[in-house]
């Protein structure tokens, strides 16, 4: 599992530019279930998606495909998680992970 963090690097207009291709990105990816959450962040300085079923490089690869990405909009910092405690609501996609689903 990772936790994608995106930071703007372009003015908040830049932004805007891409963003329904960004969410077209984004929903590619919920389908393919591989997205379990993302938003934005407070105060909207860039966003940040919980990723599940993808190794690095295979995360590296759908990054390349944002539009933010291609476009130079934000940097991407990846941090990978291994849950070992979590609220049994979250306990679907912790246990999926720790069963090598």
């Amino acid at each position: 599992m990772f936790i994608v963090s995106l930071t703007y690097k372009k003015d908040l207009t830049e932004v805007e530019k891409y963003i329904t291709q960004h969410l077209a990105f984004l929903d590619q990816y919920y389908a393919e279930k591989k997205f379990i959450f993302s938003g934005r962040k407070n105060p909207r300085t860039g966003g940040v998606i919980l990723v599940r079923n993808v190794n690095r490089p295979a995360l590296l690869d759908i990054l390349k495909q944002d539009p933010f990405y291609q476009n130079e909009i934000a940097d991407y910092d990846i941090t990978e998680v291994i849950p070992t405690k979590y609220d049994k609501d979250f306990a679907c996609f912790a246990e999926e992970l720790l069963n090598g689903a």
